[in-house]
């Protein structure tokens, strides 16, 4: 029997509703801030097989994802760098994290993804980061793998 998803919301009478058996809940977290004024975009982005993915970069607001098809390579300031699968989600908190990886994971195939950016107002939904300020930051990174 499957397990009933309970979600965060609320029915006309003020009671919390569950998902139906045919919604399944895919990801369930709570945002450090939501800008004030701020507005929601959504994007799929379609990576090519190998694709190295935007620069280092960050968002004024939290992020949330979903890989349709391949795998992502994510990595997030101060958290080791994964690999998210078709069928996963991901998510940042966006403000001053660094975004350093969103590439394409795989070599012979490509990659799709959607993104849910919460934007502040008057600024970017994304902005690159410099090479000084890289370097400034490079001890909040996460250990880097050793290839060889």
């Amino acid at each position: 029997m499957a397990e009933e998803n309970p979600v965060h919301g609320t029915a006309d009478e003020g009671h919390e509703i569950s998902l139906p058996p045919e919604v399944q809940l895919l990801q369930d977290v709570a945002p450090p801030f939501f800008p004030e004024g701020g507005s929601a975009m959504t994007i799929l982005v379609e990576w090519p097989p190998g694709h190295p993915g935007l620069p280092p970069h960050r968002h004024s607001g939290p992020s949330f994802g979903y890989v349709m098809e391949g795998a992502v390579r994510f990595e997030l300031e101060g958290e080791p760098e994964r690999v998210v699968e078709a069928g996963g989600t991901f998510w940042e908190p966006g403000g001053d994290v660094i975004h350093y990886q969103d590439g394409n994971a795989l070599s012979d195939a490509p990659t799709r993804f959607v993104v849910t950016m919460v934007c502040a107002p008057g600024q970017p939904m994304l902005t690159v980061v410099g090479a000084e300020e890289l370097r400034e930051r490079a001890r909040l990174r996460a250990p880097r793998p050793c290839l060889g």
